[in-house]
């Protein structure tokens, strides 16, 4: 069976795309989440429509992210950690944290575009990845300091 695809989906192709699936995959999956429509005549040009909209929108949200990329880079964040003798955190550094630092910085973003291979473990500066969209990445700086130890 024929379907044009509403959304951008990994296994199958983009949004838009006319591609060939099984029927009972297309019936029990891609329809009800109105994830893809039958590939006829008419709805071609209504996704087609639809299409167009999305880059309009993709476009406008791309620059929007490439301003915010260009502010982040101009962000230090700075915490204060418990470290042992070897500058070893007793903890670690995490996305929810960064993005507690940068919320406080008065920058809202989503604590899963945080890119992080494996939290912060270390005393010191660290450059942390954060993807605001598609293929626009930010670098923010973090500045980890060892705690002062009270007596």
């Amino acid at each position: 069976m024929e379907v044009i695809l509403r959304e951008d989906i990994e296994t199958l192709g983009g949004r838009g795309q006319v591609v060939k699936v099984a029927a009972g995959y297309a019936r029990n999956y891609l329809l009800p989440k109105r994830l893809a429509v039958p590939a006829t005549a008419s709805n071609k040009k209504i996704v087609e429509q639809e299409r167009q909209a999305a880059l309009r929108r993709d476009a406008k949200e791309k620059g929007a992210a490439e301003e915010l990329a260009k502010l982040l880079a101009t962000v230090t964040l700075s915490t204060t950690q418990r470290a042992g003798e070897q500058d070893v955190l007793f903890g670690s550094v995490t996305a929810k944290d960064i993005n507690e630092l940068l919320e406080k910085a008065g920058y809202t973003i989503d604590r899963r575009k945080i890119l992080l291979e494996a939290p912060v473990k270390t005393l010191g500066e660290h450059k942390i990845a954060i993807r605001l969209f598609k293929d626009v990445i930010a670098q923010v700086t973090l500045q980890v300091n060892k705690e002062e130890e009270s007596a």
